[in-house]
């Protein structure tokens, strides 16, 4: 007995993923080779991209990634921008001045508060919302 298919019926020219939209293809492109960790990000934005989804995985993702402040990727990414601005954190930044080291934490850490910032957050956290009808 064949199980039913959750994304229904996907083999049709309608139902197609369509590829990736210049845009986001281009800034991925343009990513490429920066550091093993981003070539990593690069390509789990791809297959978030290109991967069939549900609605109910539709809704999640959209939270996950920048609809939930304080638990999302977007503030994953915005502790991360703090923490490598941060000689305390980064060695690489110990042999800088005082004054430059204290200058790139500074902006890391406004970094981090604009990332953070709940507005910012607050068009993805509708738009999950929005597919859930609540």
């Amino acid at each position: 007995m064949a199980t039913a298919d959750p994304y229904g019926p996907v083999h049709t020219a309608g139902n197609a993923v369509p590829p990736l939209d210049p845009d986001l293809a281009g800034a991925l492109d343009d990513l490429t080779g920066i550091h093993p960790g981003v070539d990593l990000i690069r390509d789990g934005i791809r297959h978030l991209a290109l991967d069939r989804h549900t609605t109910d995985t539709t809704q999640t993702l959209l939270a996950t990634l920048a609809g939930s402040a304080g638990a999302d990727v977007i503030t994953a990414v915005a502790h991360l921008v703090a923490r490598l601005a941060n000689a305390d954190h980064n060695p690489a930044l110990r042999h800088l001045p005082l004054d430059v080291q204290k200058q790139a934490r500074r902006h890391g850490e406004q970094a981090a508060f604009h990332l953070t910032d709940p507005d910012l957050h607050q068009p993805a956290s509708e738009a999950s919302a929005a597919i859930t009808g609540t």
